[in-house]
């Protein structure tokens, strides 16, 4: 499909400009009003009344089953959350996103980690410029490395074939591949090892390198501007222990590659400009697993598979896009978020995948949404009138049920849940996967539904341990069900919940894009490691217990070494 270049909106450079307080809107205040009336309501009741809720509340796309029955909520409260949402501009917003406007205010950026899965007939315009291209440019450059990694025909320094490949990243150049990798493993070549670096703890690097042959490993140094200061860290230190059993620089060019914009810096580091693959400020970190940040991830399960995985990405954009929001998943999987958070007072979400390789996930969401909208102020600057982000935790299967389902169905804190399973296992057992499964509806049965004293005493249970059986139910959940987790489907999953955050984003009128917060820890943390190594102990300026905390940190330091 070809698009002309749209004329740009200056107004859309800031959500809602002019608009007053999202609590103050008339489309606000009606979800008020509609809480107020609706009460204590249980979900025993709204399926009473309506015996085809479960049949009639759920929504399918690009693979993907959402049953969002279990929700404490009525066609009305339906309605007017989708009012909401076009009384924020919602609709305008996501054009505006996928045309490339700036949307991204306080750093005046397009967004467009969807252009990263756009086909290649497609005319996606920023600056002046048709990025496809560009994109699929990197895409082939990414299928070619991967290939010869794949294939052996990539030697090493020593003229070995490479079996060890190690990423270097941090936040969304370390999490999205990850998880990717992780999730797609039945995919991925045997025999080739793969290993990530992320933390700037020394042992981070030392346990994934402990045992290899330098001569076999390759790294993957993933940072955007070549100068993030872990991911540099961690680079070096790699740097190092490849010299220290090669003993040849120009051994570098044939053991490290790049995703970065930063051709100076990384030439500068050894690696040669060829070893470079690019990246565009219109992808954030934590929306890149599917741009060149993903090349492990390409190396892994090859270029036909990460391909099918861009598919199931723009099969959710498309939909999105396209589909009137009371039957648009992301927006519905968003408008339930606001109203657990902002009107059931439901402040975390669990994110339980009832698949082992799944088990990344719900640390890979978290960066993707308290990243994106754990924030204070409007994009404009206001403070926001309602709590934002929900916090973002989670396990796979049966794993969380023996650890903190407990406190889900029983504890004093409502918590909100997304259930994810698969109608089939990646490695079927007789029976087993039944089972897992059969635990994954049970759980959101129970979390709905719960048990009454009167039910339990019905079943003849000691009075004396009623009061303590009693699961109250009323806990609101979601269900997404696949078929298989395949790579289209993985992708699908992941548009699926950028959009939902995204839509959660242009509600509160914040901007998703910006991560402003995560600057502080890093400038105080410059200061401080060149205070801590200055032994001569002059005076700090910190506040009395970080000055006493570095002090003591020095001194323990001094007498070990």
């Amino acid at each position: 499909m070809n698009r002309a270049e749209p004329p740009r909106s200056p107004g859309l450079l800031h959500p809602r400009p002019s608009a007053p307080p999202l609590t103050q809107l008339p489309a606000w205040q009606a979800l008020v009003d509609h809480h107020r009336m609706m009460g204590s309501r249980h979900l025993r009741q709204f399926f009473a009344d309506d015996p085809q809720r479960g049949e009639r509340l759920q929504v399918e796309a690009a693979g993907l089953y959402f049953d969002f029955s279990k929700n404490r909520v009525t066609d009305e409260t339906l309605a007017l959350l989708v009012d909401l949402a076009e009384h924020c501009g919602l609709r305008e917003r996501r054009d505006a996103m996928f045309r490339g406007d700036p949307i991204n205010a306080t750093e005046k950026r397009a967004v467009l980690h969807t252009a990263l899965r756009a086909p290649a007939d497609e005319r996606i315009v920023v600056d002046g410029v048709n990025v496809v291209p560009e994109v699929h440019a990197v895409l082939d450059r990414m299928a070619d490395f991967a290939e010869r990694i794949r294939s052996g025909e990539w030697r090493g320094h020593t003229g070995k074939p490479i079996r060890n490949v190690i990423n270097i990243g941090i936040g969304g150049s370390d999490l999205g591949p990850v998880m990717d990798c992780e999730a797609l493993h039945p995919y991925s070549k045997i025999g080739l090892h793969l290993g990530f670096v992320s933390n700037i703890d020394p042992s981070d690097l030392v346990e994934a390198t402990r045992g290899l042959d330098a001569a076999e490993t390759l790294f993957i140094i993933c940072s955007k501007s070549f100068r993030t200061f872990d991911t540099l860290t961690n680079a070096h230190a790699a740097r190092a222990w490849s010299l220290a059993q090669l003993g040849d620089e120009r051994a570098i060019a044939s053991h490290f590659v790049a995703v970065s914009t930063n051709a100076e810096a990384v030439a500068a580091f050894g690696i040669d400009a060829a070893h470079m693959f690019a990246l565009w400020d219109w992808v954030g970190g934590r929306y890149s697993m599917d741009s060149a940040i993903g090349l492990i991830s390409m190396v892994a399960v090859g270029p036909e598979h990460f391909r099918a995985m861009l598919s199931g990405f723009r099969a959710m954009d498309e939909h999105f896009h396209r589909t009137p929001l009371a039957r648009n998943m992301p927006v519905l999987l968003g408008l339930l978020a606001i109203w657990n958070n902002n009107f059931l007072g439901a402040e975390t979400l669990a994110v339980l995948p009832y698949d082992h390789y799944l088990k990344r996930f719900p640390a890979y969401l978290q960066q993707l949404t308290m990243e994106s909208n754990g924030k204070h102020v409007t994009a404009t600057g206001q403070a926001v009138s309602t709590s934002t982000s929900p916090i973002v935790w989670g396990e796979p299967g049966t794993n969380g049920q023996h650890s903190f389902f407990q406190l889900l169905h029983q504890g004093t804190r409502l918590v909100a849940c997304d259930f994810i399973g698969f109608s089939h296992s990646q490695n079927p057992q007789a029976g087993q996967h039944d089972l897992l499964m059969a635990n994954l509806f049970a759980q959101s049965e129970a979390l709905a539904f719960g048990k009454t004293a009167q039910a339990l005493m019905a079943e003849g249970v000691d009075e004396a341990q009623v009061a303590q059986r009693v699961c109250e139910g009323n806990r609101p959940s979601n269900t997404l069900l696949a078929e298989r987790l395949t790579p289209y489907t993985l992708g699908a999953l992941v548009a699926l919940y950028e959009h939902s955050v995204f839509t959660q984003g242009v509600i509160w009128n914040i901007d998703s894009f910006d991560q402003w917060g995560v600057e502080l820890g890093k400038v105080l943390a410059q200061r401080i490691v060149t205070e801590l190594a200055d032994n001569s102990h002059g005076p700090l300026t910190h506040d009395s217990s970080t000055n006493t905390l570095m002090r003591r940190y020095q001194r323990q330091r001094k007498e070990s070494s």
